[in-house]
C-alpha cells in the first residue's frame, strides 16, 4: 500500500525473493500536466508493469472497501507513503497485521514529511524505521531500524532514494521474521517525539532575513517540491541550489554577481536557478537573459 515511488523498490524486491503480492493499493490517478490528463501514481505504474492487481479506493472508511480488503485474506499488509488513513478494521484484517516503512528514526519525525523536516532542522542523521501499525500517527512498536547520515550537501531527493533502497533491503528479513514468529517489536521511546507536518506551498517562499545556513537547508529540503522561490524585478524565480558564503549586506540584496544574496547572517551563493516556464540554468545564463545588477532587492 503506497502512492509515491518510495515503496516501489520494496515491492519489486519482495517479488524477487519469492513472496506473493495479492494486491497493490494506491491512491487514484489524478490530473497532471498542461492537458490535465489522469496520471497513475508511481506505485500503480510499477504494479501494472509487474502484472499485479491494483486497487485505487478514494477512502478505506466505507464498509465495502473494508470488506474487499478483508476478503484478500492477506497474511500481511506493507504500507509506505500511502496517504490514506487505515481504520482499525483494516489494520486488524491481515493475519500478521500491518507494518509501515517510515523514513525517520522514530519517534523523531512522525508524520507526512520526515525527510524534508530532518534536513530543514539540520539533523546529522536520519534513517528507516519499520514498525507495527496501530491507530495512532506513527506510534506503533519498532520491528527494525537503521540510520544513515545527513551530509552537508544531502538533498531531499537523494535522501529519498537512499532510504527507499534501505527499506527494500530491510523488508524481507522483517517479513520472514514475522512469518516465523521470531521477530518481536519494541515500544517507541516516550521522549524525543517530533512531528513532520505536511509541507505547505508557502514554505517555499524564501525569507532572506533567516541565516544563510537555514536558507541553504531549505533549498536542499524543498526542491523539487514544493520548490523554493523569491521575486526579482516583478518575476518569480525558482532557486534550486546554493551554498553558504561569507558575505554581508542588507538581507535580500544581491551583493555579488552572478547571484549571491545577503541573508540575516552570511549569504547564499545561488548555483542553480529557473525562470517561470524556462529550464533550470546557471546564474551566468540567467544574467545574460535577465540581468540583475548588484543591489537588486529580492523579495
Amino acid at each position: 500500500m503506497g502512492t509515491t515511488g518510495f515503496i516501489v523498490p520494496s515491492l519489486e524486491h519482495l517479488l524477487e525473493v519469492g513472496h506473493e503480492v495479492v494486491a497493490v493499493y494506491t491512491q487514484p490517478p489524478r490530473p497532471a500536466g498542461r492537458g490535465h490528463k489522469l496520471r497513475p501514481t508511481p506505485v500503480q505504474e510499477a504494479a501494472e508493469r509487474l502484472g499485479l492487481e491494483v486497487r485505487t479506493p478514494r477512502t478505506l472508511k466505507d464498509p465495502e472497501a473494508q470488506a474487499a480488503f478483508a476478503a484478500l485474506r492477506a497474511d500481511l499488509a506493507i504500507v509506505g507513503a500511502y496517504g490514506l488513513l487505515l481504520p482499525k478494521s483494516v489494520l486488524d484484517a491481515p493475519r500478521l497485521g500491518c507494518i509501515n516503512l517510515h523514513a525517520s528514526l522514530l519517534p523523531r519525525w512522525r508524520g507526512a514529511a520526515p525527510i524534508e523536516r530532518a534536513i530543514l532542522a539540520g539533523d546529522a542523521e536520519t534513517g528507516l524505521s519499520i514498525f507495527r501499525m496501530e491507530e495512532g500517527l506513527d506510534t506503533g512498536p519498532i520491528l527494525a531500524m537503521r540510520s544513515v547520515p545527513i551530509r552537508p550537501t544531502t538533498t531531499a531527493s537523494e535522501l529519498h532514494a537512499t532510504l527507499s533502497r534501505l527499506a527494500a533491503e530491510m523488508l524481507p528479513e522483517v517479513v520472514d521474521g514475522l512469518a516465523a514468529g521470531t521477530l518481536h517489536a519494541e515500544p517507541q521511546p516516550e521522549t524525543g517525539i517530533t512531528y513532520a507536518h505536511k509541507l505547505a506551498r508557502d514554505e517555499g517562499r524564501l525569507d532572506f532575513r533567516e541565516p544563510a545556513a537555514a536558507i541553504e537547508r531549505r533549498l536542499r529540503a524543498l526542491n523539487p517540491s514544493p520548490g523554493c522561490w523569491c521575486e526579482a524585478k516583478g518575476e518569480r524565480l525558482l532557486l534550486l541550489a546554493g551554498e553558504v558564503v561569507d558575505r554581508e549586506g542588507e538581507p535580500g540584496t544581491l551583493v555579488e554577481l552572478p547571484f549571491t544574496v545577503a541573508c540575516g547572517e552570511s549569504a547564499v551563493r545561488v548555483t542553480r536557478v529557473q525562470r517561470a516556464g524556462r529550464k533550470p540554468m546557471t546564474p551566468d545564463e540567467l544574467q545574460r537573459g535577465f540581468p540583475l545588477p548588484v543591489g537588486t532587492k529580492l523579495g
